[in-house]
C-alpha cells in the first residue's frame, strides 16, 4: 500500500506538471481540485453506508451467535479433507503452544470458508488466522508454506461468496436503481475463480480431483449455474438483468429470514444480538473514512494527471485493432488494483461508478470484479505472516491464477447479461 499510495501520487503531479509546462497550465488547478473533490466523496461515501452496514453487520452477528456458520462447516468438511489430504493426515510435528489452538485443523478451515460463503466478513479473518495456525501445527518445515496450506489460501482468496453485501452495498449507496441486478453474473465469476484456482493448485499438488464427493459437489453447483446461464443467453438483455435481479433478491430475502429464524431457534435475544452487531457496523463505517480518502485522492490525482487515460487507451487501441468492444476497458483499473489492494479496488470501483454511472456497463463490470475475488497479496502476507511463513512456494502463482480467471469470467459474463 506504501508503494501505492506514493506512487499513484507522484506519478499523477509529475504528469500535471509535464502537462503545465506543454502549454496546458490548468492541469495543475485541475489537479488540485481533483484531490479536495476526491476528499469529500470518499466523506459523503462513508456516511452513506452508515446506515446499510450496520443493519448487515447486526444480521450477521444473528448467523454467528445462531451457530449457522457452525452447521455449514461440518457439511463441507468432507469435501475439504479431500482437497487438504495432508491437513488431515499429517501427524501433529510442530505445537503451537497455543491451548486454543484446535487439535483437528479441518475444524477452522471450514469455519472460516463457510463465514466467507455467508459474507461474515469480521468473523472470517480470526477464524482463517486460527485456521493457519492450526494447519501449521502439521507443518514439518516451519518456514516453508505446506500444500494444504497453499490449498486453504486459493480457497480462501478465490472463496464463492452467497451473500455478496459489500458490493451491493456500494451500488445502493451510489444509487444503483437495482442493487441485486449483478447478483448472479457475480456468482459465475467468484465460481470460475474458485475452481480454476482449485484446479490449477491440485495439478500441482497432484490430488485426485475425480473423487465422487469432489466430483459431485462441482458438478451440481455447475449444473445449476449452467442452467441459470443458459436461461439468460436466451432472455433478452432486460430480462436476464430482471432474472439476476430476481435471484440476488430473493436469496438476500432468504438469508435474512433464514438468521432469524436460526436465532429464535438458539432462543438468543435477537434484538439485542442486532444492536450488538450493528455497533460494529456503526464504527467500521466511520473507519473507512481515512481509507478511503487515501485511496481516492491518489487515483483521482493519477487519473487527472492523464496517466490512467493515457494507459487505458492504449489497451482501447488494442482493442479496437482486435476487433473487441471497449467498453470494458474503463471498468479494467478495479481489476488491475484488485490483487494488491482491497481499498485501492474499492476506491477505483467507487471512482469507475462515479465517472461512467452505477448502472453502466463498466459501473456493473467493477462491481461483478471487485466481487468475483479476495485480495491475494493481502491474504498471502496477513495468513502467513502470522505463522511465520516466509517461502511461499508457488501459493502466488496459484493465487494469481484464480485471479484472472475470476476477473476474465467477470468481464464476459457482464456483457453476457448487460452488454
Amino acid at each position: 500500500m506504501h508503494y501505492l499510495f506514493i506512487g499513484f501520487l507522484l506519478l499523477g503531479i509529475a504528469a500535471a506538471v509535464i502537462r503545465a509546462l506543454a502549454g496546458s497550465p490548468e492541469a495543475l488547478s485541475g489537479t488540485m481540485q481533483a484531490m479536495f473533490g476526491a476528499a469529500d466523496l470518499a466523506v459523503q461515501v462513508s456516511i452513506g453506508l452508515i446506515g446499510v452496514l450496520t443493519l448487515w453487520t447486526g444480521l450477521f452477528r444473528l448467523a454467528e451467535k445462531s451457530g449457522l456458520a457452525e452447521w455449514v462447516a461440518q457439511r463441507v468438511t468432507p469435501l475439504l479433507g479431500r482437497l487438504m489430504p495432508g491437513a488431515v493426515a499429517a501427524p501433529v510435528v510442530n505445537p503451537s503452544g497455543n491451548e486454543n489452538t484446535p487439535s483437528d485443523p479441518m475444524a477452522p478451515v471450514t469455519m472460516n470458508l463457510s463465514a466467507n460463503m455467508l459474507g461474515l466478513d469480521n468473523a472470517a479473518t480470526p477464524l482463517g488466522l486460527k485456521a493457519m495456525e492450526a494447519l501449521q501445527t502439521r507443518n514439518p518445515k516451519p518456514d516453508t508454506a505446506t500444500d494444504s496450506q497453499i490449498m486453504f489460501l486459493v480457497l480462501n482468496t478465490s472463496s464463492v461468496t452467497l451473500v455478496p453485501v459489500t458490493v451491493l452495498m456500494y451500488r445502493a449507496q451510489q444509487g444503483a436503481a437495482d442493487p441485486a441486478d449483478i447478483y448472479l453474473p457475480m456468482l459465475m465469476a467468484t465460481t470460475a475463480s474458485t475452481f480454476i484456482g482449485v484446479w490449477f493448485t491440485a495439478r500441482l499438488q497432484k490430488i485426485r480431483l475425480l473423487d465422487p464427493v469432489i466430483m459431485a459437489a462441482a458438478g451440481l453447483w455447475l449444473l445449476l449455474l449452467f442452467a441459470l446461464g443458459a436461461l439468460a443467453w436466451m432472455l433478452p438483455t432486460e430480462a436476464a438483468a430482471t432474472l439476476s435481479s430476481s435471484i440476488g433478491n430473493g436469496i438476500l430475502l432468504a438469508v435474512v429470514a433464514l438468521f432469524l429464524i436460526l436465532a429464535h431457534r438458539a432462543k438468543l435475544d435477537a434484538y439485542s444480538t442486532f444492536i450488538e452487531g450493528a455497533k460494529e457496523g456503526f464504527h467500521l463505517a466511520v473507519k473507512l473514512i481515512p481509507f478511503l480518502v487515501a485511496m481516492l485522492v491518489a487515483i483521482a490525482v493519477l487519473r487527472e494527471g492523464g496517466v490512467l487515460d493515457l494507459l487505458l487507451n492504449g489497451i482501447r487501441v488494442v482493442a479496437v485493432w482486435a476487433g473487441f468492444d471497449t467498453r470494458f476497458v474503463d471498468a479494467l483499473p478495479v481489476a488491475m488494483l484488485k490483487p494488491l489492494s482491497g481499498s485501492g479496488a474499492r476506491a477505483m470501483m467507487l471512482e469507475v461508478m462515479q465517472t461512467h454511472g452505477v448502472d453502466s456497463l463498466a459501473g456493473r463490470m467493477a462491481a461483478i470484479m471487485q466481487g468475483s475475488t479476495e485480495t491475494t497479496f493481502y491474504v498471502l502476507a496477513v495468513y502467513f505472516g502470522s505463522v511465520g511463513v516466509v517461502k511461499l512456494r508457488y501459493a502466488l502463482l496459484c493465487g494469481i491464477v484464480a485471479d484472472m480467471a475470476g476477473l476474465l469470467t467477470a468481464i464476459f459474463v457482464t456483457y453476457l447479461f448487460f452488454g
